[in-house]
């Protein structure tokens, strides 16, 4: 118990503390990932409390969860449309890697002290955007499989089948709305971001998942961009939030001086 609570956390103390979660949420894991997604989480279950304590891997868990019971709503009509995800929504390594990426550099940041202390919170911030952004997108788009009445495709705004990459419908961009601002409460009430913080994640991850929406409707598999499926949008999505929010901090909350 004294090497779980030991803080600053260490590589020994995360390593057993994740374990111990692991074991103890083993259903939970299990519906929402594959076997190989389990490991690749566990990987990141460690780096994030090693950098971030367990309030890090608290904001990961919440992300985790949302994001999974999301994708199980309605998962019978949307396996009849063919819009639902493989395995019965349960997500691989690749899904977990494409949907990480963004937060475990900033994990890495935060651990080699890149930039010292005056960077420290910096890099804690992009952490959290990144995941807000994942969520918010995950949720619009699984809510608006799920509900969506009308969807658009947002380059042209024509209506489109539910499920096309870069459509998007009212209900499920309030619903990711919702879902971002949820998990950035989450960080703000376990001290990772300030309240103005809080705002600007909402507001980054907004912006990069209509850009994710975009790069879905015009380059996403098209001819010449085979290479970008959707772990791949995936990491460009989150890596967009994130960095939105890194900048606006030094940008707009440091001329405020919030």
């Amino acid at each position: 118990m004294n090497l779980i609570q030991s803080s600053p956390s260490t590589w020994r103390s995360s390593l057993l503390s994740n374990l111990l979660i692991f074991i103890v949420g083993s259903p939970i894991l299990v519906s929402g990932l594959s076997l190989s997604g389990i490991c690749a989480a566990f990987l990141l279950g460690t780096l994030t409390w090693r950098a971030f304590g367990p309030s890090g891997f608290l904001l990961v868990a919440s992300y985790f969860v949302i994001g999974t019971a999301a994708t199980k709503v309605k998962m019978a009509q949307k396996e009849a449309q063919g819009v639902a995800e493989k395995r019965k929504g349960r997500r691989g390594p690749g899904s977990v890697i494409g949907s990480s990426a963004a937060g475990c550099v900033f994990a890495f940041l935060s651990i080699n002290g890149v930039g010292g202390e005056a960077f420290s919170r910096l890099w804690e911030l992009g952490f959290v955007a990144s995941f807000c952004t994942k969520l918010s997108d995950t949720v619009s788009s699984e809510i608006g499989k799920a509900y969506g009445k009308t969807t658009y495709l947002v380059t042209t705004f024509k209506v489109v089948p539910r499920g096309t990459e870069g459509a998007v419908s009212v209900e499920g961009t309030l619903a990711g709305l919702l879902a971002s601002i949820l998990l950035a409460v989450v960080g703000c009430s376990m001290g990772e971001i300030r309240t103005s913080e809080a705002v600007i994640c909402v507001i980054a991850s907004q912006i990069a998942n209509f850009g994710e929406s975009i790069i879905g409707a015009s380059l996403q598999e098209k001819e010449g961009f085979r290479w970008l499926n959707n772990d791949a949008v995936n990491v460009l999505n989150i890596s967009m939030g994130s960095i939105l929010a890194v900048l606006m901090q030094q940008v707009v909350l440091r001329n405020l001086h919030l």
